[in-house]
């Protein structure tokens, strides 16, 4: 199969090389371009949950280079979503798929705006990657990956590229309700990130504050009214206790959004926390918990570029 992965960070970068490594045709694109050219130069290292390996893969900073593929994997932030699908767009045959397997919601839409509505399947993963430097990625934690149509349907194309990873150990699953999948992680986030972004604590310890502790039950529980409001199921049987439980295994971890923060980059509070604001207004819930935590972590990316 014919991989382009956009947005080759840490994420990005794992897949790829995993893929790579299993004998898969991929081309990693980035804008940084020291990372594009240590890879190109030296290869691709991996280490951490699979093991320790060079990869010999593909990498530029321009998509026109690249030609048509069959997959299309979006891994950049999700503000920069639609740009990131206009750019892919010279990689574009008649039968090429994008797969988003990005933090937050909106991506999918964003996609198809850009490449067309039946274009897009929409997946989440709980892989865990760390960029340690240009050509060096360290995988933190193995997890699990799951993608799926829209529609529920099971596709010839969603079964190819389900095989394509498990082939490369990367394991994945098909699921018919992928928006619930997506939503799932969504909850873990809102309950997360940016709580750990305004407070500086690592994941663990937003659950040894009570005041801290009370905040992220209270705005997991707006999300998941939300998440009723629009007709999503969410497999989650207790959303707060999940999240702690997520908090509890990743306890020494920094959140993506406090790493961030701590590094004065944008963050993406609008996809997470801000989304749940959003869609609760359409639908009549109300959010104050989620729209607080949103306007503290914009006032924080305010003063970090003022500074």
């Amino acid at each position: 199969m014919r991989i382009a992965v956009v947005g080759s960070g840490a994420m990005g970068s794992l897949y790829g090389g995993l893929l790579a490594d299993a004998g898969e045709d991929v081309t990693l694109i980035d804008i940084w371009k020291e990372h594009v050219d240590a890879i190109n130069t030296r290869g691709l290292k991996i280490s951490g949950a699979s093991g320790e390996r060079l990869v010999r893969v593909r990498a530029t900073t321009n998509p026109a280079e690249v030609g048509t593929v069959d997959l299309i994997m979006i891994f950049v932030k999700a503000y920069d979503t639609k740009k990131a699908a206009q750019d892919a767009l010279p990689m574009v045959g008649p039968e090429t798929v994008f797969l988003t397997l990005q933090n937050g919601l909106g991506n999918v839409e964003q996609i198809e705006e850009v490449a067309g509505k039946g274009r897009v399947v929409a997946g989440a993963t709980t892989h865990g990657s760390t960029l340690v430097g240009p050509g060096e990625v360290f995988h933190a934690g193995k997890g699990l990956t799951y993608i799926g149509e829209l529609t529920g349907e099971i596709t010839e194309r969603v079964k190819r590229i389900a095989e394509t990873f498990n082939r490369a150990g990367i394991e994945t699953h098909i699921s018919q309700n992928i928006q619930g999948i997506i939503w799932k992680k969504i909850l873990i986030n809102v309950g997360i990130n940016a709580i750990t972004a305004i407070t500086g604590l690592r994941n663990g310890e937003i659950l040894l504050v009570p005041e801290v502790k009370e905040i992220v039950r209270k705005a997991v529980l707006e999300a998941a009214e939300v998440a009723k409001a629009a007709g999503i199921t969410v497999e989650m049987e207790d959303p707060v206790a999940e999240v702690y439980k997520v908090a509890e295994l990743t306890a020494k971890n920094k959140s993506s959004m406090l790493q961030d923060v701590e590094r004065g980059r944008r963050t993406e509070i609008d996809a997470i926390n801000g989304a749940i604001v959003r869609i609760g207004k359409q639908y009549g819930v109300d959010t104050p918990v989620n729209e607080t935590l949103v306007a503290a972590v914009k006032g924080i990316e305010y003063a970090s570029k003022r500074s």
